[in-house]
């Protein structure tokens, strides 16, 4: 019984009792949908669908984190060069795997590019990061806003019918990368549920090279850089190019991530669609335990399925119960109130 209670105190522990409030939430919700009408194989299916269209976005934070850089509100930076990727690919009528991956190959020197004066901005401004890299996050999104009118596109799936000038704000991927990743490997049970394989494969892949970057000589120094600035800087480790790299991957990962949401999701949204990505990426990221200087890939796995469990779960369960069709309002309402909670975590700032 005493060795009971002392697993328990240490899972307590570990686990903090936000998660532990927040996850017997969610366990209730599902407890709950099948007596208001609510499917559970159905809700299953939506909440893994979220997570791995989701993950690599929320993965985008650990680099970042972990290099001292704070949270990165920047990750429209890394979202627009997923967008120019995708389109590209498009453009080009690129198709089926060869597509998806060709978009991300796409991506990545946009991303460096991107990254790096993203960074020299950020490294001009220590201790005031993320107010700095959400305002870079809102202007890229404010001024691609023009860029996509006047981008010389022409496919005509993208651009506007009428004047065959401009992108159009909605895109669909149909015909082209659509589901590709997610129906590798995948599995029905009945009619109504489905898990994307080849979501959480690629996930999973993700997730152990991050792992392994961090057990790498770079990686090391990045987290020493996070940990403690000024040792870093007298064991002879360049702090300002460290925290450059980890810009640099945090918005690879963002630009990778967006198209993983659009293989899903099945459109490119432009515009002001990136505006408030990074939002459910850093509440995802801090629900799962993560703090301003540390984030490991359990924080990512366990916040991201809290997160859009959630989102998904409690507008369904609550029209059920209301009986009434409020499920846009109420997914914002919850959606909001978890990134307003998980932003004002007094151990988000003690660790």
């Amino acid at each position: 019984m005493e060795k009971m209670r002392r697993i328990l105190l240490k899972f307590i522990d570990e686990a903090g009792w936000p998660r532990i409030i927040i996850g017997f939430f969610l366990f209730s919700l599902f407890a709950i949908a099948p007596f208001v009408g609510v499917r559970i194989d159905t809700s299953l299916k939506d909440v893994f669908v979220r997570v791995g269209m989701n993950g690599v976005m929320v993965l985008a934070m650990v680099p970042m984190i972990r290099s001292g850089c704070g949270l990165n509100f920047g990750l429209p930076v890394g979202v627009i060069a997923g967008l120019l990727g995708a389109l590209i690919c498009l453009q080009f009528e690129i198709v089926g795997m060869t597509g998806l991956f060709t978009a991300m190959i796409i991506s990545i020197p946009f991303s460096v590019i991107f990254g790096y004066f993203y960074a020299s901005i950020i490294n001009r401004v220590k201790g005031a990061e993320m107010m700095i890299a959400t305002y870079i996050g809102f202007s890229v999104v404010a001024l691609m806003c023009i860029g996509w009118m006047l981008l010389p596109f022409t496919n005509p799936i993208m651009v506007w019918g009428f004047s065959g000038e401009g992108l159009r704000t909605t895109i669909s991927v149909q015909g082209y990368y659509q589901d590709v990743l997610s129906d590798i490997l995948s599995f029905r049970i009945g009619e109504h549920f489905y898990f994307p394989t080849g979501m959480f494969l690629f996930l999973g892949v993700c997730c152990v090279g991050i792992q392994l970057f961090f057990k790498s000589r770079t990686g090391l120094a990045m987290t020493a850089v996070g940990k403690n600035p000024d040792f870093a800087r007298a064991s002879t480790v360049n702090v300002d190019r460290m925290r450059t790299h980890s810009v640099i991957l945090s918005t690879a990962l963002g630009a990778i991530g967006i198209i993983m949401y659009q293989q899903s999701f099945g459109f490119i949204q432009l515009y002001m669609g990136p505006f408030y990505m990074a939002f459910p990426a850093v509440a995802a990221i801090l629900l799962g335990g993560a703090s301003l200087k540390n984030a490991t890939i359990t924080h990512v796995l366990v916040g991201t399925f809290l997160f859009q469990g959630i989102v998904t779960m409690a507008p369904s369960v609550i029209n059920s119960m209301m009986e009434s069709d409020m499920s846009e309002i109420i997914r914002i309402v919850v959606s909001n109130g978890m990134i307003l909670y998980a932003l004002t975590r007094k151990e988000l700032y003690r660790r």
